[in-house]
């Protein structure tokens, strides 16, 4: 299958190797812009994803995306694409000073199915005990909840497995708002879960969690206890 290297190239942040593993989540990107256009120059291939030298209007740069047949001439714009600094390739033992992760605008329906199925929202009661929270009140006492431990029963709408040795799980429960930012909160975990089933959470929050490249997390719950209902 092949990989979204946007959420990859923050994965390997101060990695020194081509392993791009799917991201764990949908946190807000600094300095990102919508597209990036140009002619190929240039073209290396790789296991899984290609490399490919852009002549723009703003002179050479380098980009990777999920592996295409895109021919040296054609012009592509890069949707969604993320830079990278300081970026070592070990298969093409490579340095990059400047190296822009994204995908080829109009390729993503042959890419076969994205990184993380996401589920209908169904609204849920809220978890029992002293600790239980709402998905809102997370995040709406976050600071006086900063290091202690939450319970919170929620539908799981996306799962990212097996990122940093852990599963992220994107919990809705009926709560909060898309336009307030406070309906979806991700969890991080051990345990298996599956898209649509209903779990109660427990772990310990976290604010402002900074993942490096202009990513950051508002909220989490890690090492999350997983439990049914």
């Amino acid at each position: 299958m092949k990989k979204l290297l946007f959420w990859a190239s923050l994965l390997c942040l101060g990695c020194n190797n081509d392993s791009l593993p799917q991201a764990p989540a949908s946190p807000t990107a600094s300095g990102q812009v919508a597209t990036l256009e140009g002619t190929v120059a240039e073209r290396m291939d790789v296991e899984g994803y290609t490399y490919l030298r852009l002549s723009t209007a703003k002179g050479d740069t380098w980009t990777a995306v999920p592996s295409d047949p895109v021919k040296v001439g054609a012009t592509v714009a890069i949707a969604n694409p993320m830079p990278m600094e300081h970026f070592h390739s070990k298969t093409l033992n490579r340095d990059f000073d400047v190296i822009y992760f994204g995908s080829i605008a109009g390729a993503a329906a042959t890419e076969g199915p994205p990184a993380a199925a996401e589920a209908p929202v169904q609204a849920v009661p809220k978890a029992t005990g002293a600790d239980a929270r709402t998905v809102a009140e997370v995040y709406g006492e976050r600071a006086k909840l900063k290091g202690k431990t939450v319970s919170v029963r929620g539908q799981a709408v996306k799962v990212s497995s097996g990122i940093l040795d852990r599963n992220w799980v994107h919990l809705r429960d009926g709560s909060g708002s898309a336009a307030a930012h406070d309906h979806d909160l991700v969890v991080t975990t051990t345990e298996d879960v599956k898209v649509g089933q209903q779990v109660v959470a427990q772990g310990k929050v976290v604010v402002d969690k900074d993942l490096g490249s202009g990513y950051r997390f508002e909220v989490l719950v890690e090492d999350a206890k997983i439990t049914a209902p």
